[in-house]
């Protein structure tokens, strides 16, 4: 079998917001084909964050083969170049299996890189980065997210206000070399070689989205969220400030133990942390080139599909 790269062979993605039903949809689209699902979620990598992260049951992961899933510890990083590059190689072992790949989840940005490509962005700066650092100490990172906003808009919308992580990448860059992060990034990069045919599902009403959203955050805790990230809460060697704690509902839940929130301001701010995570999403999905929409709710979403892709 030919392992060279036939960029023509089929690739299906399904993006969409949180709680759209990304899952169920590729779920019901292999049940039509001979597929392989690979997962584009920046949260699923972690292993031991499974009712948090609403992964894939083992049932579901029995009856379709999954990838990126339980991948790596969460105290360890997963980064968009690791993304695109495992993701390129599993594309084509699954043609070489003659499956068709659905890139599944709703990180953004693995799906952007993946799709145009990541450019060389400049090297760390210690120095600079220390003095963001300090300049947070002593007025706030809501004042450095301000500053961001001033500098570069487009990453400031993109980029919560309370993620340091991101906030000092972006003025670091800007800081080391005068340009925003929103121009390293629209350079031309390295893209993974095979043509991907988008898809975007959501509910048409936000409101909608919302009560998903909150319907399946309290599922989860009653799926017993609190005792898993209590596991990791006790192991010691976890902090607030990993890629992996900060994800949504899990920072908040951390926040809970750490005596900062009640039991009742961690469901309040779980859920409105959820809400903007799907804002942001929807955001980056707005812009979109070359996406067809569908309806989380429609009855011909496979049939749509199966237009544009051979099932």
């Amino acid at each position: 079998m030919s392992t060279g790269i036939d960029s023509a062979s089929p690739v299906l993605a399904i993006m969409g917001p949180t709680a759209s039903g990304k899952t169920s949809l590729a779920l019901d689209v292999a049940k039509q084909t001979d597929s392989e699902i690979i997962s584009v979620d920046s949260a699923l990598v972690y292993k031991g964050m499974d009712i948090g992260t609403a992964k894939p049951t083992a049932h579901e992961q029995g009856a379709v083969k999954h990838h990126l899933i339980d991948i790596i510890d969460p105290k360890d990083s997963y980064s968009v170049s690791q993304f695109v590059n495992d993701t390129t190689r599993l594309i084509g072992e699954i043609h070489e299996r003659g499956r068709l790949p659905i890139l599944v989840g709703g990180t953004m940005m693995y799906f952007n890189a993946l799709i145009n490509g990541i450019s060389s962005l400049p090297k760390s700066n210690d120095v600079i980065r220390e003095q963001i650092n300090r300049e947070a100490e002593r007025s706030g990172w809501s004042s450095l997210h301000a500053e961001l906003m001033n500098v570069d808009k487009v990453s400031g919308e993109r980029i919560h206000p309370n993620d340091p992580q991101r906030i000092t990448r972006a003025l670091e860059v800007y800081r080391s070399t005068g340009k925003t992060l929103t121009h390293w990034q629209e350079q031309e990069g390295e893209k993974c070689p095979y043509e991907i045919t988008q898809f975007a599902i959501a509910p048409q009403d936000r409101a909608i989205l919302h009560e998903r959203i909150e319907r399946r955050f309290d599922m989860m805790l009653a799926e017993g969220f609190e005792r898993e990230v209590k596991k990791l809460y006790e192991r010691g060697d976890l902090n607030e400030g990993l890629p992996s704690i900060r994800s949504v509902g899990y920072r908040q839940m951390w926040q809970y133990f750490e005596g900062q929130l009640s039991q009742c301001e961690m469901r309040e701010r779980g859920i409105i942390a959820t809400r903007q995570l799907a804002k942001r999403q929807l955001t980056w999905l707005r812009g979109w080139q070359d996406v067809t929409w569908l309806d989380t709710f429609a009855n011909d979403n496979l049939t749509k599909i199966a237009a544009k892709v051979t099932l």
